[in-house]
């Protein structure tokens, strides 16, 4: 009896352990995780595997939604014979607003008969109709002050009489809103509702508020701000972009737990009046007046009679969608790395690292003590606090204290780009524990690491990270410190994927190209920056207005996001047809270009070194490219009847350019390396003149002293260009270059973050022109792409988007002793990393499960090549490439050593 007891034990440990070793997990609604305020009708379902076992494949999926968490099946998609677990659409009945839904997928793979069972998502729809508001659009009662348009206050209070089972807030606002229930603050988000172009996309937010109402009286609050929509925004201290007005939107639905519900919304019974923030912009920063807070004004006890009434508007409800983005949070938190007196007397705390977003400050005082803070993100060449670079742009904030104990400030509605702080009237002593910068940001989740054997390179890849950091801050922004801070078209191209290997940017590009849509002019153009707040007029720039083609087509490339393919793919073809419709004999050589952008110039170019490139040879080769991704896209969305039209446009195209910028020797008319590289990155030339192009640009390169001279469009390829036609040893020379121009330049001279300009401090340390000279300007961080794509090696397929094909192949060089890099993808972490050691080359690379990856493994033969201690056997698919050996693997942790025969 004993043995039988133990075989039936030891059978089911195998059963277990068999079952045990796949496992479902990190499952996502629309990218996100249990979100809360969906307005997509057909939402789709991610979600992740996890074995211990090598070559795992999903056999087969399925997936039940029910309409409360122990319910009744809503929808079954049934078993499905698939490998497909990457963006699977919802297929069911329609959803209901405001409803919540979960979720579950069962998993069969190649391995186990018994499916491996998810743990219970959820998601909740937003508003699906106008007519689900209910809610009124109020403005303040009073008549504002119009020159300092201080921050408004709303306020209603309400009875609820019965046991709560849920809250939900659905709120937004003409400007930025601050909302609290019961004096705490509703969610964590910053700058709500975010940057859209407002006129045709305003977003609303949704937040789950049931812990925040009480049984009885309940105080609904809100302050708000002038932000983007009637703030100074754009250049010339411009105002009232989208509207004069300043308004909130809010609805509160409460469902009792006996099964009624109520409706709070805004309407002409709330109470409005003015606070302690006394002015806000975006650029100029904040006045708050601690005497002028209005005390205990957020509870449901205060006495508001002396309030005005507020006035009820028939602002648009059919523009109103749900957040699709991340929200604005605070990040890092930075205490003071020095605090010091300047030569000129001023006081200023240095925070070690160059951010965007506040200081929040201690400070002992008596009332009417006045305190100024500026912000600066660097110092003169005698050590003095540098503002100039700033323009217009006063980066202040003033804070009035009321007295009687410590008090704490923060700003609510303004950001600023900075390292150091120069403060004035601090009544006392400045100590580090009275000082903290916090960053603030899209809280994006991380999504890629890198790291090298050289310590200037891991600086660079940290530069590369703050740049992005301090630039995504709803919109990707070209510079968070001066009078700017607007969403260029080609700033956001160029970084776009190396954006998303630093963190997933899937969700933050997908609302982007939302305006990207809205904003671009019925003949095909596309604004400059987007929101567009500089006027539709300015647009057609090559490299700015293509990022209608190449942001969504490299989105789709790095997540395969199709759906956001399927939505771009009308204003691609706009945006082509516009060139067309510009150009001449297949030529576009007409129209306003900023060129390769911020390219090399000395300052009086005597020798004429300046690596300036003929305008309209860049238009023409980011005219082929365009219309290249408008035939990827047509391929993967079937769109068959587009792909012959504009495979025949492209070849005229790329003719035209050979025969008016290509000498008959294969020489182009501008001798540039940013010519040459788009030449040959976009393939305008024939297969004959292409390597010696490439020789051109080596030999370009080398004219300089091993220097780049390429600007904002030429940099992104360049060492794509040379590791791509064997000159990798020319890009590593690039890289690890430390003079000016360099991306090393910048680190040698103390930088924390990306600069605008390859000199924007000189060596002798004097600056840049003033004008325009940001020293937090991710652009140039393109080349973040070519260390995880090339040194590190990882990347992927076009057969295969968002990594289900991958392909892993590091180039070793430099001089570096290793390299490494990981990604968390859609299918889990993807990593390469490289040592060289003792002779040998030391490799080891994680796959994800459900993934296929094609891996280069440096070695002239499998005889050098084992793996985990094994020699590689022919299941591995070995395919022999000169200086390669390239295996096919599925999922797995693979170590490969190679040694020399």
């Amino acid at each position: 009896m004993k043995k039988i007891i133990c075989l039936l034990i030891n059978m089911l440990l195998i059963v277990t352990s068999s079952v045990a070793q796949l496992s479902v997990y990190k499952l996502l609604t629309e990218n996100r995780t249990n979100p809360i305020g969906l307005d997509e009708t057909m939402p789709r379902f991610s979600w992740q595997l996890s074995s211990s076992k090598r070559n795992v494949f999903q056999a087969a999926y399925q997936i039940q939604v029910f309409t409360s968490a122990k319910g009744k099946v809503f929808w079954d998609s049934g078993k499905v014979l698939t490998s497909e677990s990457v963006f699977v659409p919802y297929a069911g009945s329609p959803l209901q607003s405001g409803k919540p839904y979960f979720w579950v997928v069962k998993v069969w793979d190649n391995y186990n008969k018994k499916p491996a069972v998810s743990d219970t998502a959820s998601f909740r729809m937003a508003f699906l109709n106008v007519s689900d508001w209910k809610a009124k659009w109020i403005e303040p009662g009073y008549t504002e002050d119009s020159v300092m348009r201080p921050s408004p206050l709303f306020r209603k209070v309400f009875l609820a009489n019965k046991k709560i089972l849920s809250a939900i807030a659905y709120i937004t606002a003409h400007g930025l809103y601050e909302a609290q229930i019961n004096g705490v603050k509703i969610g964590d988000a910053y700058f709500t509702p975010g940057w859209t172009s407002y006129n045709k996309r305003l977003q609303y937010q949704v937040y789950d508020v049931t812990n925040m109402v009480a049984k009885g009286n309940n105080a609904i609050t809100a302050t708000l701000g002038n932000g983007w929509y009637r703030g100074i925004i754009g250049f010339k201290n411009k105002e009232n972009m989208y509207g004069n007005d300043i308004a909130l939107l809010f609805q509160l639905e409460i469902t009792y737990a006996d099964g009624t519900t109520s409706t709070i919304t805004s309407d002409d019974s709330w109470k409005s009046s003015t606070g302690s923030i006394l002015y806000s912009q975006i650029y100029n920063g904040e006045t708050i007046d601690a005497g002028c807070e209005k005390k205990g004004w957020m509870l449901p006890g205060y006495d508001d009679t002396r309030w005005a009434s507020v006035k009820v508007t028939n602002h648009p409800m059919n523009i109103l969608v749900a957040t699709v983005n991340e929200p604005i949070r605070e990040k890092e938190c930075f205490k003071p790395a020095k605090i010091f007196t300047t030569p000129a007397g001023e006081h200023v705390v240095d925070f070690g690292q160059n951010l965007a977003g506040w200081v929040t400050l201690k400070v002992n005082g008596k009332k009417g003590d006045k305190i100024i803070v500026s912000h600066a993100e660097v110092l003169d060449k005698d050590g003095n606090f540098y503002t100039a670079n700033l323009r217009a742009a006063k980066a202040q904030d003033t804070y009035i204290l009321k007295g009687g104990g410590e008090e704490s400030f923060k700003p609510h509605f303004t950001w600023h780009g900075f390292r150091y702080i120069k403060v004035e009237g601090y009544p006392g002593e400045l100590k580090p524990e009275n000082f903290t910068a916090t960053a603030l940001y899209s809280d994006i989740p991380p999504a890629g690491t890198f790291s090298s054997s050289n310590a200037l390179i891991n600086q660079l890849q940290h530069n590369i990270q703050w740049g992005q950091k301090s630039n995504f801050i709803d919109v990707p922004t070209d510079c968070p410190q001066r009078d700017e801070r607007l969403g260029w078209t080609g700033d956001a191209q160029v970084f776009f994927r190396t954006a998303a290997f630093n963190m997933n940017v899937d969700n933050f590009f997908t609302k982007w190209l939302k305006d990207v849509s809205a904003d671009q002019l019925p003949n095909g153009s596309v604004p400059f920056v987007i929101p567009d707040v500089l006027g539709q007029r300015r647009s057609g720039s090559a490299g700015w207005d293509d990022a209608a083609c190449i942001v969504p087509w490299n989105l789709y490339v790095a997540y395969g996001n199709k759906r956001v393919l399927e939505q771009q793919y009308p204003g691609m073809k706009k945006w082509v047809e516009f060139i067309r419709n510009s150009s001449h004999n297949n030529l576009w050589n007409t129209g306003i270009h900023y060129g390769d952008w911020l390219f090399y110039s000395p300052d009086d170019d005597r020798d004429g070194k300046a690596a300036v490139t003929d305008k309209f040879l860049i238009a023409q080769c980011f005219y082929a490219n365009s219309i290249q991704l408008l035939i990827n896209a047509a391929r993967v969305l079937g769109n068959k009847e587009d792909i012959p039209v504009y495979e025949a446009l492209l070849a005229n195209v790329k003719q035209a350019f050979v025969k008016e910028y290509v000498t008959a020797t294969g020489r182009l008319v501008s001798g540039t390396q940013t010519a040459y590289v788009l030449a040959l990155n976009f393939d305008m030339l024939p297969d004959e003149l292409r390597q010696q192009a490439a020789v051109r640009l080596v030999e370009n390169i080398i004219s300089y002293g091993n220097h780049l001279t390429t600007g904002f469009l030429g940099t992104p390829y360049l060492c794509h260009v040379l590791s791509r036609f064997g000159y990798a040893d020319i890009a590593y020379k690039l890289l690890l270059q430390q003079d000016y121009p360099s991306w090393l330049y910048p680190v040698k001279m103390g930088a924390t973050t990306v600069w605008e300009r390859w000199d924007g401090i000189k060596p002798d340390s004097t600056f840049e022109s003033p004008a325009m000279n940001s020293f937090n300007h991710y652009s140039y961080g393109a080349i973040g792409d070519w260390m995880y794509r090339v040194m590190a090696g990882l990347d992927s397929y076009d057969d295969g988007p968002g990594y289900k094909h991958i392909k892993i192949q590091p180039h070793i060089g430099g001089g570096f002793t290793n390299a490494s890099a990981a990604l968390q993808t859609y299918y889990g972490k993807l990593s390469s990393s490289w040592v060289l050691e003792k002779g040998k080359v030391l490799m080891d690379v994680e796959i994800p499960a459900n993934t296929t990856a094609t891996v280069f493994v440096p070695a002239n033969s499998a005889d050098e090549v084992t793996e985990s201690g094994a020699a590689l056997t022919s299941s591995t698919k070995i395919e022999p490439e000169s200086g390669y050996v390239v295996l096919t693997l599925g999922s797995g942790i693979y170590h490969f050593v190679v040694s020399e025969k």
